[in-house]
């Protein structure tokens, strides 16, 4: 499937801010399920400084600075992505679970390696007893690994309720567990948790996925958005791409575009800004199937 993705982010300042450091995540990975095709940055105004580069989890990175006062900071990503359909493993073929949790718990596996590092805690996620009390229920003695994630999935998707207006990125992963509310990235974070206390390793993952609107409504122009879900590591196959939000592991219509221990390592846009007092940040994603 290929698409043309467009990703518009605009800070208005009520003061001048006299200079600004910005990290983009913007720029889709390069994958063996896809294929980058064109990726374009503009910055308006534009920068005094911008440089490209890959970060520690290898993502495509954009650093830019603002020397020159400004009152409004448009950034304009826009990429074709041609995505192929993922060939996960069979789920009752994957190794058991606890398996998997003794090569994470033994020298094969530290802080140190690939997989390794994704099996502790990170800024936004800590392991805890209350989370791996969730999950067990998936994770019975001997259960396939991707089989007991399949049905771990499906029960983040009934237990929880997508609601845009419950959370913020700031809300502790706690309350999200409590409340039972909250968006994608708090779901991707949740399904971590429980798999890092679980003793699997597990990463965040950024990127976007194709909406499709109810029978008979035309397609909205910008109403999509950025998505998040998470990913397991599964030995003798790699890892393995799993949506809570939509109760399925990633398809043809999931672009990836960034991975790391969790939200703070793929923030789209971040960056520090010096003046402009108080702002407004408005955001517009648009992921519409093109023509091959």
């Amino acid at each position: 499937m290929l698409y043309s993705i467009t990703h518009r982010t605009t800070y208005a300042y009520n003061t001048d801010a006299s200079h600004s450091h910005h990290l983009a995540h913007l720029k889709p990975r390069a994958l063996p399920r896809q294929d980058v095709l064109d990726f374009t940055l503009r910055v308006d105004p534009g920068p005094s400084f911008i440089a490209d580069r890959s970060d520690y989890h290898g993502n495509a990175v954009t650093f830019f600075t603002m020397a020159a006062p400004h009152r409004r900071l448009a950034v304009f990503a826009q990429s074709r992505v041609l995505v192929h359909k993922p060939e996960w493993p069979i789920p009752a073929e994957t190794p058991p679970w606890e398996d998997v949790r003794k090569k994470c718990s033994s020298d094969v596996l530290n802080e140190d390696s690939a997989e390794g590092e994704f099996c502790f805690d990170s800024p936004y996620i800590s392991r805890s007893p209350i989370y791996a009390e969730y999950a067990a229920r998936s994770f019975p003695a001997g259960r396939p690994l991707v089989e007991a994630v399949s049905e771990f999935t499906g029960r983040i998707f009934r237990d929880f309720k997508f609601d845009p207006r419950a959370t913020t990125i700031a809300t502790p992963l706690g309350e999200v567990f409590e409340k039972k509310r909250g968006v994608c990235q708090d779901f991707a974070h949740l399904g971590i948790a429980c798999l890092r206390s679980m003793g699997l390793p597990a990463r965040y993952v950024s990127g976007y996925l194709e909406t499709i609107p109810p029978p008979g409504k035309a397609r909205l122009v910008g109403a999509d958005a950025s998505h998040a879900w998470f990913s397991v590591w599964c030995p003798g196959f790699g890892w393995v791409d799993a949506d809570p939000t939509n109760n399925m592991l990633a398809g043809e219509r999931h672009i990836t575009v960034a991975w790391g221990r969790d939200f703070s390592d793929v923030s789209p846009l971040r960056g520090v800004v010096v003046g402009g007092g108080r702002h407004v940040l408005s955001v517009g994603v648009d992921v519409a199937r093109a023509k091959e």
